[in-house]
């Protein structure tokens, strides 16, 4: 489960920070204090800040229409204009504002073309170091573990077999599962057999030095089987140990510069036995239908949907009991284990499959699973197809401005690869201007995900939130998570503007969120310096996004900046 148990979804920069840390004194945020009572289907009545509906609400409470981006590159002026009661107008005062609600400003390229990997990328890194060049601490006390937030993961032998699969991963380095929050770790694999068959299975991750709170349940694999492991973390670096690691293809770094929380064990080889079969009409991957607002549903190669980090972390879960031991989350596990707490992976494929797809009628791409209490389950693996064939126009992929990526805090083309290869996306070019990937990325989300957030808010008004203390349900959710990707991709960067403006509580959750869905063109600023390093003020120019606060919890982000 996502709600509340992450204090923050991604660390951000302090400047952003600071800007909407304290809710906005304007007469829509403070003026419209009157709530309105929506009943929530299958859960509690929730009340829903008047300011939100009455920016974005007609008269008979549905959502105004907006602009969706037209797959052809066009925009439709009227479409744009029928959005206005959601569009707030430009700050005439910012020499970098170029949104116009009735501009046409084709989507940026995307960088989504080219050859993805056929043969291994990337490395296990055994004296590792952070996205900035700082060495990662593998003695590290609990209190030291609990400060950086940097971890080990033991990778048990064979782990892609049958018994290495059932065979518990062990987090060390001085973390602890019973930290979850901050220190967790979780592991997830999706089976693909010669016919065509998927299944996914969720390996366990105890604490080094614990026993499981039941053992876990081993697959069976066909002969001839491809498996991927996909892994996440809810903190801030995890570092993959043991002999598995080599046995299992598994890859954490570009050469000692780890890969943030994003790892994977045999994954071109899993995606290049798909791909196969997806050509040869064995693996069918289901189409995405059509969502409650007409348009199709979403992807996690969506612009619409993305964040600063996409196609990271894994929708597996766990239980935990008071002893803080851990076993798969089963149903009879479940029954087993009264009183044992689901702990889950701060992940954007959770987002979507759990949260984004069935508030707005969509179905997410699912495989049988024995570990999971349901019996059938998504996975990261099956995202990332489901996507492959069929997102079709304006695709968004791994960037260089991702922190993930960055080498000694600056862009790096070959580490973006390395990421794109674990999720089977196409590789860019060496020669690449990486400044210019970043500056399409920004643009495309800066231009698609506020209309498309603002045609489901009605929906997503009555829908639970992820995390309770980020948003008061998935649409004001969704709006500051958009604003912090906003900010930590550094988006100003190229001559853009927020288009999201989040309206916090006094407990720093937000509870409304308005959006421009003006189309903004994105431009490298020409006073950016390409030598200079990030600063805390918001600069770093073409050599990197602006300095983050420290990580806390994956993607759950302090919006105090803390």
């Amino acid at each position: 489960m996502l709600s509340g148990h992450r204090s923050a979804w991604r660390r951000r920069r302090n400047g952003r920070a600071a800007r909407i840390a304290i809710p906005l004194a304007i007469p829509m945020a403070l003026g419209l204090t009157l709530g309105i009572v929506l009943a929530v289907s299958g859960g509690p009545v929730k009340t829903i800040n008047q300011s939100v509906l009455g920016a974005c609400a007609s008269a008979s409470g549905s959502a105004a229409p907006a602009a969706i981006a037209d797959p052809s590159g066009s925009a439709d002026p009227a479409a744009s204009t029928s959005a206005a009661p959601c569009t707030t107008a430009s700050d005439p005062a910012d020499p970098t504002a170029t949104a116009s609600a009735n501009a046409v400003v084709p989507p940026a390229p995307t960088y989504a073309s080219g050859p993805i990997a056929y043969s291994q990328l990337g490395d296990l890194a055994t004296d590792p170091v952070d996205g900035t060049g700082a060495a990662i601490n593998l003695t590290q006390t609990p209190a030291e573990a609990a400060t950086s937030l940097n971890c080990t993961l033991a990778v048990p032998a064979n782990p892609l077999t049958a018994k290495g699969l059932a065979t518990p991963w062990q987090l060390g380095d001085g973390c602890s599962q019973a930290n979850f929050v901050t220190e967790g770790a979780f592991v997830e694999a999706t089976i693909l057999a010669p016919n065509g068959k998927l299944q996914v299975y969720n390996p366990l991750v105890i604490t080094a030095g614990t026993t499981p709170a039941a053992a876990p349940v081993q697959p069976k694999i066909a002969r001839g089987s491809a498996v991927i492991i996909d892994i996440g973390s809810n903190g801030t670096n995890l570092v993959l140990v043991g002999r598995g690691a080599q046995q299992g293809n598994c890859i954490d770094a570009l050469g000692q510069s780890v890969i943030g929380q994003v790892s994977a064990c045999n994954a071109v080889d899993f995606y290049r036995m798909a791909n196969f079969e997806i050509a040869d009409r064995l693996l069918k991957v289901p189409a995405l239908g059509t969502s409650d607002d007409g348009q199709p549903c979403l992807t996690v190669r969506d612009f619409a949907v993305v964040d600063q980090d996409q196609s990271d972390n894994v929708i597996t879960s766990y239980l935990m009991n008071a002893n803080g031991q851990t076993a798969q989350d089963t149903a009879v596990n479940t029954a087993a284990l009264a009183g044992a707490q689901t702990i889950v992976n701060g992940s954007d494929d959770k987002l979507l499959a759990s949260f984004v797809d069935p508030a707005n009628g969509c179905t997410p791409f699912t495989a049988p699973d024995t570990t999971d209490p349901a019996g059938v389950s998504g996975s990261q693996a099956l995202n990332e197809l489901s996507a492959r064939v069929n997102q079709h126009s304006v695709i968004a992929v791994v960037p260089p401005n991702d922190e993930m990526t960055l080498v000694s805090s600056a862009f790096s083309i070959a580490k973006t690869n390395v990421y794109r290869s674990l999720v089977d996306q196409p590789l860019l070019p060496g020669n690449t201007d990486a400044n210019k990937v970043a500056e399409a990325y920004c643009q495309n989300m800066t231009n698609i995900a506020p209309a498309r957030n603002q045609l489901d808010m009605t929906r997503e008004l009555a829908f639970g939130s992820p995390v309770a203390t980020i948003g008061d349900n998935l649409a004001t959710f969704m709006g500051n998570r958009l604003a912090m990707s906003f900010a930590n991709l550094g988006c100003t960067n190229f001559g853009l503007t927020d288009p999201a403006t989040v309206t916090l509580d006094a407990n720093q959750v937000a509870t409304a969120v308005t959006y421009n869905v003006g189309q903004q063109k994105a431009t490298l600023q020409a006073a950016a310096d390409p030598t200079a390093s990030p600063s805390a003020s918001g600069g770093g120019g073409p050599s990197g996004p602006p300095t983050k606060h420290h990580r806390r919890g994956r993607k759950y982000q302090d919006p105090s900046g803390e």
